[in-house]
Parts: C-alpha cells; structure tokens; sequence
C-alpha cells in the first residue's frame, strides 16, 4: 500500500541496524565520558527563534516548524543538536568554570536532503569544547572525534582540515575584495573553476584550487599563497592540530571547503573512514551568538558508519514454555540470559530465534 511509503530521505533501522547504533552510540558516549565530557540531554522542539539565534549561518527554514498550541509562537524541530549545547552552556550553566565540557546524542531531522546527503533524519552523537579558542581545545576535540570512531569500531579514520574563514580573511587584506566579490570568490572555489574565479577578480585566489591534497603538500602549496604572513598563525595552527594527530587518522587538507561549516570560524575539519560513503561528521571551532563564547566541537552522524559498524556476536536466546518455573527465570535473566516466554503451545522456539529451553529448571540447547 502507498500509505505504507515512508517519506523520501526517511528509512527504518530492523533490530539488528538498531542493535548496532545502540551499540555504537554507547560506544562513543562512554569514549567523551572518559576525557571528561558530560552528557546533556536537550529537547527535541525548541522555539524556533532560540535555535536560530545560537549560531551564524543556521538556516531555521531548514528545520520543520509549527505553531505551539500553548504559547502560540513557532516551534522547530531541531536539525542540529549544536545550538543547543550553545544555549545550555550560555543559560543554565553559565555559571560553570570554563573550559566546559559537554556531550550529546539524539535523532536530528530536517525538511529537505541536498545532493551530498538524500538523508533527511539522523542519529547525531557529538562533543562541545566550550570556552577556549586555543590551538589546544582544536587539537583535544579532534582527537576526541578519532577516539571516538575507534571505540565505535571504525578503522582507515581520515580528516580533513579546512579554514572555514580563508576567503573572508584574504579578502580583508592581501587581497582586498568586496563583500559581493568575496562571495562570488567562494562559489568559484567551490567548484574549483580557475576561469570562473579571473571572471569574478579572485585572480590571486586562484593558487587555493590547488591547495588541496594530502596534508604536507598541500599546506606548503597553502605557505605559498600566505601574503603578508595573514595566515601565519593558522598554518601554524594546522601543523600543531595535525602533529598532536600523528598516525592515528590519514589527514588532507582543502582549506576553501565550505559544506557542512555554516557557524564554524578559523578551523573545520571533516570525518571520513573505510568505505563508508560520504562524510561521518564535521567539526570545528566557532562563537556562541549571544555571548561570544568561543567553542569547538564535532558531530558524527552515526547511520553513515552503519555498513562499517560491528554485526556483534550472535546472542542465545532461552525459551521459556508454557508454566515455566518464573522465580528460575529470573535467576537466568540476572546471571545475563535472554528470555522469551511462551504465548502458546504450538510455537516453534527455534524459529523464533531461540537457542536453548528452560527444562526442569535447567537450560538445555535446542
């Protein structure tokens, strides 16, 4: 029946894709929980205008929104777990010694997919450094990410760094741009269109197309392009972010990548591993609307990782028949077994994917 369809960009996860991402979100909580992030749980409506006030470049038209029946303004569903953690640290724990601390995990939707990613409804798990904008809280949040990824199972873990404010930073002053120009500057190395970018005078932009590969090469193709030593102090900040990294990920850098860092300031990074397809998540730093409170932070999306994700070890299952001993089945589930009681007589165990039965009070194997 058509009634069944799910709406485009939306999917089911069957008990062993749920299986999985439980695992993987716990996985991942207990990894932040570990360098010191605690866990906050925010809701999953807010009022629209407090969503989009936290962050710079987030599009409260791509959130869904509605009018709330009690107070009559517009609510949003959230798209991005983010500004909350923003509003959290700037309200309720204001208060707090910085450098705060905090982790999440939580569903995410959104109205529409784009080209890079059909979908419209994800498992978003992440951390927010909040209260420093040093090279240190960089380095600490993106290894945060890696060790992550690692807990979840994730191998052949890649990042790669962009500068979300290059264009911006260049067109202030080596290379001097209008707002308009500067713009039409970034659409062009978007695309990475060298015609394109002498047709809008980003001429002098042209050397960043070619700023881009694996991290050594590209960041000497980047030193190149640094009049005046303006980026100075960025470069050095990659090289201390990626040395602080090491081995344990492949890193590349694309510094005119804009996908995916609407609010991020100075640094971004992206998480790629194996042959999942697309990105796993972003992250990087950016300010809190409101207060100006610098953060850093990541998100992964877990479902993309969900081809990678462990099946896990095949579970028993103990089947309990009709007018089974309830006080020795208890015992069973406390000593870790899996239980499933009878409806009736004329069911089969073994199709219902149990392993053993529960006879004269003891477990024997089907």
């Amino acid at each position: 029946m058509t009634d069944d369809l799910l709406p485009e960009g939306l999917a089911d996860n069957l008990p062993d894709q749920s299986a999985a991402l439980a695992r993987a979100m716990r996985a991942a909580l207990e990894a932040m929980d570990a360098h010191g992030y605690d866990r906050v749980s925010p809701p999953l409506i807010e009022f629209e205008k407090s969503l989009g006030h936290r962050m710079d470049g987030l599009q409260t038209r791509a959130m869904f929104r509605f009018v709330d029946p009690a107070s009559l303004r517009t609510l949003a569903l959230r798209s991005d777990i983010t500004p909350q953690i923003g509003r959290i640290a700037a309200t309720a724990l204001a208060a707090r010694a910085r450098p705060l601390r905090l982790c999440y995990a939580g569903e995410v939707a959104r109205i529409s997919a784009d080209q890079l990613d059909p979908v419209r409804q994800r498992l978003q798990v992440g951390a927010e450094l909040i209260g420093s904008d040093s090279i240190a809280a960089a380095s600490e949040i993106v290894l945060t990410a890696i060790t992550a990824l690692e807990k979840v199972g994730i191998g052949s873990i890649s990042v790669d760094f962009t500068l979300p404010d290059l264009v911006s930073t260049l067109a202030a002053g080596p290379f001097p741009l209008s707002d308009e120009q500067a713009e039409d500057v970034r659409r062009e190395l978007d695309t990475k269109d060298a015609g394109g970018l002498k047709a809008v005078g980003g001429e002098a932009f042209l050397p960043l197309i070619h700023a881009a590969g694996p991290f050594p090469d590209a960041l000497d193709r980047l030193r190149a392009v640094d009049a005046g030593g303006v980026l100075q102090s960025r470069i050095e900040g990659l090289e201390a972010i990626a040395a602080a990294v090491g081995d344990r990920a492949r890193i590349t850098l694309d510094p005119t990548e804009r996908h995916g860092f609407e609010y991020q300031s100075w640094f971004g990074f992206t998480l790629y591993a194996g042959e999942a397809r697309g990105a796993l998540g972003r992250g990087g730093t950016y300010l809190i609307r409101g207060t100006d409170e610098p953060a850093t932070g990541f998100s992964i999306y877990l479902g993309q990782a969900l081809s990678l994700l462990d099946a896990g070890e095949p579970r028993d299952m103990l089947y309990l028949p009709l007018g089974h001993d309830t006080q020795a089945a208890a015992q069973l589930r406390e000593d870790g077994w899996r239980t499933l009681a009878a409806l009736s007589a004329d069911e089969d165990p073994r199709a219902l994917g149990c392993t053993h039965r529960l006879e004269d009070g003891g477990v024997a194997a089907l």
